[in-house]
């Protein structure tokens, strides 16, 4: 009998693969990049409102430096050390 439900070995988009839809849109972007960036840096330079100035800013920086890493810090109680706790379950 065929097995229903679940995943299945071998099925599904390969990881790492991106869709011919995808491509074409990231490709017609990237012809509109330039100008757009244009736009950006005349709304950080000669923007009315702050937070469109902020904002434009940010969007230039962002790509042209990448978004910057959001630091997580772990703590156990109180501040102390993070105590593991490792279960087996048996069936």
């Amino acid at each position: 009998m065929a097995k229903v439900g679940g995943a299945r070995p071998g099925a599904g988009r390969k990881p790492g693969k991106v869709s011919q839809a995808k491509r074409d849109l990231m490709e017609m972007a990237k012809g509109h990049a330039p100008r757009a960036l244009q736009v950006l840096i005349d709304i950080a330079v000669n923007g009315e409102a702050e937070a469109a100035r902020v904002s434009a800013a940010n969007a230039i920086l962002d790509r042209g430096y990448g978004r910057p890493v959001q630091g997580v810090e772990l703590a156990g109680k109180d501040g102390g050390a993070l105590k593991v706790v490792i279960q087996r379950f048996s069936d």
